[in-house]
């Protein structure tokens, strides 16, 4: 329509959105789908972060706060970064928004100027290349296939950055594809960047504690602290704790940038929820002992996947670090026709195909940024999981 933006015209519906909308469309219509789309863990949230809510209800706290979050909130991230990634943030370096994805979004609009180029590897979070085109940003997509861990290299970073370069986004573990780096791989690249210093470091730490096989999480402004005062460490409660539909999200970087992303923020949605900010709270200060079930749980998962995913014809399921999601490929199905008599063309046919003939919905690898590929979200119950499985392998074995 003539009256709409030139900016909203840059951007599309996020692709994982829509499949967990046609998800719950199809099931509302009797449908019998297993969703295996939506990014969130499926445990409740522990019990102390929900009665840490509810006494803060019944306290009163349910009025105005800072922009950018309470000061005890402040200090609990404060706390946070020093005794899981040994960076000290005082409170005024620190921003709480309505989810992560709000924190990236203040970030990018604050700093990013038409033309100016950021660099995302990819696969990569659906929202990345939007919200810099929303800007008025140049996403600058590094491809980083199977064969390479799904990972960004040191040359092809190098490679990308130009005089234009304002960013380059790091997810570890990655959505979509659960990849991480391990501190030699992030120093390869925090090198790099020592030798780039008009590059701002984006890093995206939302899986932080979803980490398997003994894997250590790192961060770039943890293994190079001569980048913190170009670093934005982002991350958030909607992952570790459960807390995704409380939406906070946090992040921590130099204050004229913190500033200039509260004062964004104060022009937008203003404060967090307010009983958001106490039930995070709680989940930071108080008994950690969920993170090491929940983890012990995604690796089981993990391990059902992979291994039920790689007996399928035509998938190939690397084994991920981290994070609630594998990233097969398809390569051995491009070309064939399912039983329904779709013929797989790319990823994306393959999806709706899967979907519409097995009842399995999953987001085909095209939203993501690399083909042939698709994400599965394994939070979900180890049964929904083994039944996926099954309809999955028919659906392949059907293929001619």
């Amino acid at each position: 329509m003539a009256f709409l933006s030139d900016a909203i015209a840059r951007i599309k519906p996020s692709p994982t959105v829509a499949m967990t909308g046609r998800v719950a469309d199809l099931k509302a219509a009797g449908r019998d789908i297993i969703g295996l789309s939506a990014g969130e863990p499926d445990f409740d949230t522990p019990e102390h972060i929900r009665a840490a809510a509810k006494a803060a209800i019944d306290a009163g706290k349910t009025r105005y706060t800072a922009v950018d979050g309470i000061a005890e909130l402040k200090a609990a991230i404060s706390e946070k970064f020093s005794s899981d990634n040994g960076l000290d943030y005082a409170p005024e370096q620190i921003s709480v928004g309505t989810g992560g994805k709000q924190i990236l979004f203040n970030a990018l609009l604050a700093t990013v100027n038409p033309g100016d180029e950021v660099i995302i590897p990819a696969p990569y979070w659906v929202s990345y290349p939007d919200i810099v085109a929303l800007a008025g940003g140049v996403p600058v997509v590094v491809p980083c296939p199977a064969d390479q861990g799904f990972r960004l290299s040191a040359d092809a970073l190098r490679q990308a950055i130009t005089p234009r370069t304002k960013w380059v986004i790091l997810n570890s573990p990655s959505n979509p594809t659960g990849a991480a780096y391990g501190a030699a791989e992030m120093r390869a690249l925090t090198d790099v960047l020592m030798d780039n210093p008009h590059v701002w470091v984006l890093a995206d730490d939302i899986y932080e504690h979803l980490v398997f096989d003994g894997f250590r999480f790192v961060t770039p402004a943890e293994v190079e602290p001569g980048l913190i005062d170009r670093t934005l460490t982002m991350n958030g409660v909607s992952k570790a704790y459960a807390m995704t539909g409380w939406r906070i999200g946090y992040g921590a970087g130099p204050r004229e940038l913190i500033r200039a992303m509260a004062k964004l923020q104060s022009q937008s949605t203003s404060n967090p929820c307010t009983v958001s900010q106490y039930a995070a709270l709680a989940a930071l200060t108080g008994p950690q002992d969920y993170i090491a079930t929940s983890r012990a749980a995604f690796q089981r998962r993990r391990d059902l996947v992979v291994a039920g995913l790689n007996e399928c014809a035509g998938i190939d399921c690397p084994t991920p670090q981290g994070a609630f999601y594998v990233y097969p490929s398809i390569a051995g199905l491009i070309g064939k026709s399912s039983a329904g008599g779709v013929r797989i063309t790319d990823d994306e046919t393959f999806a709706n195909a899967l979907l519409d003939e097995a009842g399995v919905a999953v987001v085909f690898g095209a939203a993501f940024g690399l083909s042939p590929h698709f994400r599965v979200s394994y939070a979900a119950s180890d049964e929904m999981l083994g039944e996926a499985i099954s309809r999955i392998r028919a659906f392949c074995d059907g293929c001619a």
